[in-house]
């Protein structure tokens, strides 16, 4: 790294914290709005399509944003399906990004059913490298992430410096409950992942993801069985 990316990225991390401090109190859209005016098309939005409740925030504070999604090649149809209806009917640019290899390629590579083998290694093939190669054109990225979801995002700052992808990392909705979430929704008739009203709270990967039952913590159905709470995008 040259002095100058050093320098910039100090300068980058400095603007992030000052602002996680700024934006604490901040509407979602105020904070989205002030990373459209400070990156510009610098900015993207990333989305399982769970919901298209940050796309639709998003594209209210920079119409034709920039909406990445990562296709592991393990999604459910729906997610796909939910992708689809919200590139057609949303002011957003959605971007999918795909691993390097086909699950075939990787079958072949590492066996059948690597998920269940080794899931870290799955999610850092299908999800993590491919972020990482596509977000570098981006300074800022929007996130999903509230601090209600698990004890693992409790902390999770509005806006915060993304250490290991030295970017500034924007979560505009992390002080928001599943109410709020659902307000926004039903006030907006946003899209959701037709599998939130079958029993799902948290929408991944197929082969890692189940139902949830009442009561659990909504992030209980992915990679149920064991202690992995996170595929390694956001820590």
């Amino acid at each position: 790294m040259t002095t100058t990316q050093v320098t910039e990225d100090t300068e980058l991390k400095a603007l992030a914290e000052q602002a996680g401090r700024d934006l604490e109190d901040a509407s979602a859209l105020e904070i989205l709005r002030w990373a459209a005016e400070t990156f510009g098309k610098a900015f993207c939005v990333t989305s399982s399509m769970e919901d298209a409740v940050v796309a639709h925030l998003a594209s209210r504070a920079m119409p034709g944003v920039d909406v990445v999604f990562l296709d592991t090649g393990y999604h459910f149809p729906e997610t796909i399906g939910t992708r689809d209806a919200v590139e057609a009917v949303m002011d957003v640019n959605v971007i999918t990004l795909t691993p390097r290899r086909s699950v075939a390629e990787q079958d072949a590579e590492h066996g059948p059913k690597l998920h269940d083998r080794d899931p870290d290694l799955c999610c850092a093939l299908r999800k993590v490298k491919p972020l990482e190669e596509g977000l570098t054109a981006y300074r800022a990225w929007a996130t999903g992430l509230r601090r209600d979801e698990s004890p693992t995002r409790a902390n999770t700052p509005v806006v915060g410096w993304d250490e290991k992808r030295r970017k500034v990392k924007i979560s505009p909705i992390a002080r928001w409950t599943q109410d709020d979430v659902d307000a926004y929704v039903a006030e907006h008739g946003v899209l959701t992942n037709p599998l939130l009203m079958d029993g799902y709270a948290s929408v991944g990967c197929a082969p890692c993801t189940r139902r949830v039952a009442e009561g659990e913590d909504a992030r209980a159905g992915r990679w149920a069985g064991r202690s992995k709470t996170e595929c390694g995008l956001h820590g």
